[in-house]
């Protein structure tokens, strides 16, 4: 990949060019409509034969089963393509912002994306898992997430072992993808931004034949950062084949391809527990280092087939590699003394493969005068985690208030850990929900899973296996009290496989965790706007905590708790004013006492979380009206975080921040529309997550975009 500035304009005209030898035919949309993960039919008439129809079957998310919202007894919260749009979103963390019972927590220099759901984050020596359109996903080395090729977001709160299997204990993220119509349409979009930032997107769906359609996705950026010698480069394709065999059958492919490359930055340092002392913009690590390069190979296809208007069934296979290669140099935890501050060297080498294959049979019946609705099935996974880590300490010092890059021969890390772990499961599970009466409904669901981990430690010449098997259930409950109105209570367990190992290289019991919410869902002005309010506690133990940090050893002895309430609302007060509004309050701690060896200091129990404001709010108002008789959309957003703990087992606390953006989109034509958005209006110093008072990562000041959309 070359990087260089000189190197851009090439890029870009090779991409647009490779597109616009594409025939397409214009759409009005400022995307490829009318995507088959719709979960109404299409219907299309045979060009050749008129009197031919071929229906094309709308796609569903596997796990989910048929349910409206008002009558499924767990909060969840669906973030749509508009909705990202208007909010500026590129990358999944951007996205997540939008729901505020998800918090942002270190994200590995930004080389990966980690969030913590109801005040729980997974393994953080791993990305934290998300699913793409039902299956695993997340873990692995890929990078950070582009949402080019998402058509939406859903945010599944509480646990969902009974259907997924393993999974984050305070809920799941599920991407659902863009996929081909039957409709010709396409847009290219072009954007310039702060720091040199230039990105191209590209997005066309055709049909190739009365039952084959296509699309393609694909973007490429370059960029510089309001970082000091940062800059970075990401490039990735999509494309999709559906393939309707018959009114009652399609198959679906996907591919993945993703290309990153962004160097390891750790971000700003607190001195003596003291934020803004350096700037926001200084960076400690070398820049001779060069990036991480980060890539993704996935492959997803789908069958699904409807016996009849009451029963499908959906099989699914799944295939992503991801890899994460290169060189950085960090800064210690010595503290800064006559100016200086510690580093160490640190190459890694990882690659991860992540197999998953599912089944499942849908439908409704009827049994004892009662209506069942029922999801069985059998899934496998198998993931393979292979890392070579070096490193080297020495007399590695930076002066962090005058830093000067280069100024000694970078030292070549020693052998530290070199081990792949495998992880294989597979289960079964039933969930039904029941209609006893017109009003209340029930859910009953189970999930057994079999489980199996091996280590194989190269460096020690050892191996050691375990096995498990886990009874994940779930039960719930849903009242409708008027046609806009249900209240509901749902309980269930959830099981998360813990990677690394102990002092005798012994793997770990997955982590463990069980979950109450209760809570009321309504729609407002004949269901223009729907809202969700939920109290929720979530319990958790076997928390890893490091045993040994000079050995990557660790020992599962923590517990924790999270309780809190949310509040989501959002669709549109007239028919010109949307509203997005989502606010949550959690109290997150440990519920134990223990000795934290990697920084060598007890954690009382009562401790709270790292990185988890109590008070999370986002708001987002969109106008859409007229200027000179063209349509014109304008609208603003407020991000609230508040004060959270920046350094677990201590009181030093990221203060609190809001951040303020705007954007305007005109449309000068069906075809063409300009937008500007600005990001951080007022210019706020803030801090968005942190490992302790030496890794912190800054927000980004204030930034603009202007983007060129021209749909063909």
């Amino acid at each position: 990949m070359i990087n260089s500035k000189g190197a851009k304009p090439i890029y870009l005209a090779a991409f647009i060019a490779g597109l616009l030898t594409i025939p397409a035919q214009a759409d009005s949309s400022g995307q490829a409509k009318e995507s088959a993960t719709e979960n109404s039919s299409t219907e299309k008439s045979n060009t050749e034969n008129p009197d031919v129809r071929v229906v094309i079957i709308g796609t569903r998310q596997a796990y989910q089963g048929d349910f409206e919202p008002l009558e499924t007894p767990q909060s969840e919260l669906n973030i749509s393509f508009e909705t990202l749009t208007n909010a500026g979103a590129i990358d999944l963390s951007q996205a997540l912002d939008l729901s505020t019972s998800v918090a942002r927590q270190n994200n590995f220099g930004g080389l990966w994306n980690s969030f913590a759901v109801r005040g729980f984050v997974g393994d953080e020596n791993l990305p934290s898992n998300y699913l793409v359109n039902g299956f695993n996903a997340g873990r692995g080395f890929g990078g950070s997430r582009d949402l080019s090729s998402i058509e939406s977001i859903e945010v599944l709160k509480g646990p969902r072992a009974a259907l997924f299997g393993r999974g984050e204990p305070g809920g799941t993220i599920n991407l659902v993808t863009k996929r081909p119509t039957f409709n010709t349409a396409g847009v290219l979009k072009f954007s310039v931004g702060s720091f040199e930032t230039y990105r191209v997107d590209a997005d066309y769906t055709t049909p190739l034949s009365d039952s084959v359609a296509i699309r393609l996705v694909g973007y490429y950026e370059d960029a510089e950062s309001f970082r000091d010698t940062i800059e970075s480069t990401a490039e990735g394709f999509s494309p999709s084949i559906v393939w309707a065999l018959s009114d009652k059958s399609n198959l679906v492919y996907e591919l993945e391809h993703s290309h990153q490359e962004v160097p390891f930055d750790r971000g700003v340092i607190a001195i003596d527990r003291k934020l803004g002392l350096i700037p926001e913009s200084r960076f400690l690590g070398e820049p001779g280092d060069g990036p991480m390069e980060a890539n993704v190979l996935g492959h997803q296809l789908e069958f699904q087939h409807d016996f009849n208007k009451d029963w499908s069934a959906l099989i699914g296979f799944n295939y992503r590699n991801t890899s994460l290669e290169g060189a950085a140099t960090e800064t210690g935890f010595g503290g800064v003394i006559n100016g200086e501050i510690n580093r160490f060297r640190r190459t890694r080498d990882y690659d991860a493969s992540y197999r998953v294959l599912r089944a499942e049979l849908t439908g409704m019946f009827k049994l004892a005068g009662f209506q069942h609705r029922m999801i069985v099935g059998i899934d496998s996974d198998k993931f393979e985690n292979d890392q070579v880590f070096l490193r080297v300490k020495g007399d590695q010092f930076i002066n962090v208030f005058n830093p000067v890059y280069g100024s000694y021969p970078l030292p070549t890390p020693g052998p530290n850990t070199d081990r792949v772990e495998i992880q294989k499961s597979i289960g079964i599970f039933i969930q039904d929900q029941i209609s006893l009466t017109e009003q209340l409904d029930i859910r009953v669901g189970v999930r057994y899973d079999d489980y199996k981990q091996e280590l194989n430690n190269r460096r020690a010449d050892s191996i050691t296996a375990q096995t498990e098997s886990r009874l994940s259930p779930q039960f719930g409950l849903v009242y409708g009290l008027y046609d806009s109105l249900s209240m509901y209570a749902a309980y269930g367990e959830n099981f998360r496989p813990l990677s690394s190992n102990d002092a005798e290289g012994n793997g770990f019991e997955p982590n463990q965790s069980t979950s109450m919410e209760v809570g009321v869902k309504f729609t407002l002005d004949d269901g223009d706007l729907f809202g969700t309010v939920a109290l929720f506690k979530v319990e958790q133990e076997n928390i890893l905590v490091v045993d040994n940090p000079a050995e990557f050893t660790s020992a599962a002895i923590g517990e924790a708790s999270s309780q809190g309430i949310e509040f989501d609302l959002s669709g549109k007060l007239s028919e010109e004013l949307e509203l997005w509004a989502s606010y949550t309050y959690v109290d997150a701690q440990t519920e134990n006492t223990f000795f934290d060896t990697n920084f060598g200091f007890t954690v009382d129990a009562g401790s709270p979380l790292l990185n988890i404001p109590e008070h999370q709010l986002n708001l987002q108002l969109v106008k859409s009206t007229e200027l000179t008789g063209k349509p014109f959309e304008y609208g603003g957003g407020i991000l609230y975080v508040s004060e959270r703990n920046g350094f677990f087992g201590t009181d030093f606390e990221l203060p609190s921040y809001t951040t303020t953006r705007v954007f305007a989109n005109y449309e000068f034509d069906d075809s063409l529309s300009l937008r500007l958005e600005i990001d951080n209006l007022f210019d706020k110093t803030y801090y968005v997550n942190s490992f302790a008072d030496a890794w912190i990562q800054p927000g980004t000041p204030r930034s603009f975009r202007v983007s060129v959309n021209y749909r063909f």
